[in-house]
């Protein structure tokens, strides 16, 4: 038990170390370039004013490149923090469990769809492992729920939801499943920042 909790305290300390941390910044920012990319077919019949809230899983990551952008200079952006923390959660989660559904539904994926996963799954993680490093208070987590679950309303009352073939006939249930993950999402970030016990860390330990 010991040495889980020294292992764990260790990989959050070098969760801050400048090199990795330029590595994580340059491995979201070219992410985020991709997915804006993968969304351009989908954009390109969005009407205008949805625009912003199309593309959730790249603008997620480029709120955590944004947040890792202000740890690189020793900056905490807590409004981007919190959204970063909570898009990322449920996006990440999101795309995982609607590409297993995919293959439940039709016996098989293409390899692109096993990128997603993996990828998808680490969005989720990262956005948690650096937790203990983000300084939002309840109101900028307010804030971010706010823009999550408005973002929902977009999804799910304007039709502008991520398509997914097979799985449309089960719109009412992703809907009904997706506002219940954007609810965990921003508990989450209230149980491992805001939360007077919540465990931190300070970005001295950058160098």
């Amino acid at each position: 038990m010991v040495r889980t909790v020294m292992f764990l305290k260790n990989l959050l300390n070098f969760l801050s170390f400048r090199p990795f941390l330029w590595l994580i910044f340059w491995v979201n920012l070219l992410g985020t370039i991709y997915g804006y990319i993968w969304y351009i077919p989908q954009l390109v019949i969005t009407p205008a004013k949805f625009l912003v809230f199309v593309p959730d899983s790249p603008t997620a990551s480029l709120f955590f490149t944004i947040a890792i952008a202000g740890f690189l200079f020793k900056k905490n952006l807590p409004f981007i923090e919190a959204l970063a923390i909570v898009t990322l959660f449920k996006y990440g989660i999101w795309a995982v469990v609607m590409n297993l559904l995919v293959l439940a539904e039709t016996g098989s994926m293409a390899w692109q769809a096993y990128m997603l996963i993996f990828s998808h799954l680490g969005m989720a993680v990262q956005g948690l492992l650096y937790s203990p490093y983000y300084r939002f208070k309840s109101y900028h987590l307010a804030a971010a729920a706010v823009w999550t679950l408005h973002n929902d309303v977009i999804d799910y009352v304007f039709g502008m939801m991520p398509r997914y073939g097979s799985l449309m006939i089960y719109l009412p249930q992703i809907g009904y499943f997706t506002f219940w993950l954007s609810m965990l999402s921003i508990f989450l970030g209230y149980y491992l920042v805001v939360r007077k016990k919540a465990y931190k860390l300070s970005l001295s330990f950058a160098q």
